[in-house]
């Protein structure tokens, strides 16, 4: 399975430790509880849950700069350990599209300067590095390429920053790529444009993307699978069409409940929202962690035993008592 998928991660786990005094151990954060996925060369993930489920702890863990507590990640049919000190080899691989354009970029080096590093690193042929800084340009749409090439990151616009930064994370050619919810700090007009933007990057180059996001909206246009996390758990993955039209988690659906839509009379409409917040992941409950929100609990069962991936349709799964 490793030697065919571009990526492969096994009952992933990664748990943050706790000291009290900054000595006294004093429990765990489990930012990432048991996760298990594979990714096609040229396939295109999305990984959706609010704020606190571990989606980037999982993107931090697959690029190597967090360690796992426990499970695999293997990229290309090679084993990726954090422990090792050359991950150059992956890092050369994977291209990073972070979030906040502005604080992704260093304000001192100009738009040359900055696409020119990680060739530097990589020791590509300065000849080779001009050529390729003046082709990514023009693929994202940086043009007049000569006005551009000595600006500086405050000198642009915000979608401008965030094309630069999808620049520097092609520049050396990833089969790859990482997205950290790339679209969040862009007005809404130029999210569209930025979607479109990575995926004729992605269709064109045959990259495979993982794309992670608070926002489902965006989903169906971009991706080809989504699966759902909760609470450092993977609660449901899918297709992208059976999750829109087939939610099947307690989850998955208050998440397209809450999918904002341009009615006037939703201003009169009641949304049945689960009450509560996540759980704390230092001390989270037993059994389902969404069971402390959840509509349609089971007692005894959901709240004592935490769920298996159950199968209820071909290749879509969910972690819920519901379906078993």
């Amino acid at each position: 399975m490793a030697e065919t998928k571009l990526l492969v991660v096994k009952d992933l786990r990664t748990w943050f430790e706790l000291k009290r005094w900054g000595f006294i151990p004093a429990g765990h954060v489990r930012a990432l509880d048991g996760v298990s996925f594979d990714l096609g060369p040229e396939e295109t993930i999305t990984i959706v849950g609010e704020s606190g489920s571990g989606k980037t702890t999982l993107l931090r863990t697959i690029l190597g700069l967090v360690q796992p507590t426990g499970g695999e990640i293997f990229f290309n049919g090679k084993k990726i350990d954090s422990r090792s000190k050359d991950l150059a080899w992956l890092h050369s691989q994977v291209g990073f599209v972070q979030q906040d354009p502005y604080g992704a970029l260093p304000p001192f080096m100009n738009i040359r300067q900055i696409l020119s590093e990680p060739m530097i690193v990589n020791r590509v042929d300065p000849g080779e590095r001009e050529r390729r800084i003046r082709e990514v340009l023009d693929e994202v749409r940086l043009i007049p390429v000569e006005d551009f090439l000595d600006k500086y990151p405050h000198m642009l616009s915000g979608g401008q920053q965030q094309r630069l930064v999808i620049a520097r994370a092609i520049i050396l050619h990833p089969k790859l790529v990482v997205a950290d919810e790339p679209v969040s700090m862009l007005d809404a007009s130029m999210r569209v444009e930025i979607l479109e933007l990575m995926r004729k990057i992605q269709q064109k180059h045959k990259i495979g993307v993982i794309y992670i996001t608070h926002d489902l909206s965006s989903v169906r246009y971009f991706s080809e699978r989504v699966f759902v996390m909760y609470a450092a758990k993977q609660v449901e993955k899918t297709d992208v069409n059976s999750i829109v039209e087939n939610p099947l988690h307690p989850y998955t659906q208050t998440l397209l409940n809450a999918i904002p839509d341009p009615d006037p009379e939703n201003a009169a409409r009641f949304k049945d929202v689960p009450p509560g917040e996540p759980p704390s992941l230092i001390n989270p409950p037993p059994g389902c962690r969404f069971h402390p929100r959840c509509p349609r609990i089971i007692e005894g069962l959901c709240d004592t035993e935490e769920p298996p991936e159950f199968e209820p349709f071909p290749e879509h799964f969910v972690e819920c008592w519901l379906y078993r």
